[in-house]
C-alpha cells in the first residue's frame, strides 16, 4: 500500500441553507460533486460565547472526495464561499482516505488525454 494517500474527504459544516454555495465553490475548484446532509449543533451557546459570534443550530455537512493534491484548493474556495467570515459561518476540515470500496468515484478515473 503507498505511503500517501490518493484522497482526502473534505468535510464542510455550514448554516442551513448555504449548502450550494459549498457545492459551487468545489467544483471550481476541482471536486466532481459533494453529498449534503442536513444536521443540527449542539452546545450553541457555550460556543457563541466563546467566539462571540451568533451561532445558528440548524447545518449543512457537505462531503467531498477529492485527489489529495486538491484539497487545499477546494478548502481554499470553500472558506471564500462560506466560511466563518462570511453568512454561511461555515469551517471546513479534510481526511486521509484509506480506501475506496464499493463506491464510483469520478476522481479515480484516469484522464483520457
Amino acid at each position: 500500500m503507498e505511503s500517501q494517500k490518493q484522497y482526502e474527504c473534505v468535510l464542510t459544516i455550514v448554516s442551513r441553507g448555504f449548502a450550494d454555495q459549498v457545492v459551487d465553490a468545489a467544483r471550481e475548484a476541482g471536486a466532481h460533486g459533494g453529498t449534503v446532509f442536513f444536521a443540527r449543533g449542539t452546545g450553541i451557546h457555550e460556543i457563541e460565547k466563546f467566539f462571540s459570534i451568533s451561532i445558528q443550530p440548524e447545518k449543512e455537512l457537505i462531503l467531498n472526495v477529492v485527489d489529495r493534491q486538491d484539497a487545499p484548493a477546494v478548502m481554499d474556495a470553500i472558506v471564500a464561499a462560506a466560511g466563518l467570515g462570511t453568512e454561511g459561518r461555515g469551517l471546513t476540515f479534510s481526511l486521509p482516505i484509506d480506501d475506496i470500496v464499493g463506491v464510483f468515484c469520478p476522481c479515480a478515473i484516469p484522464n483520457k488525454e
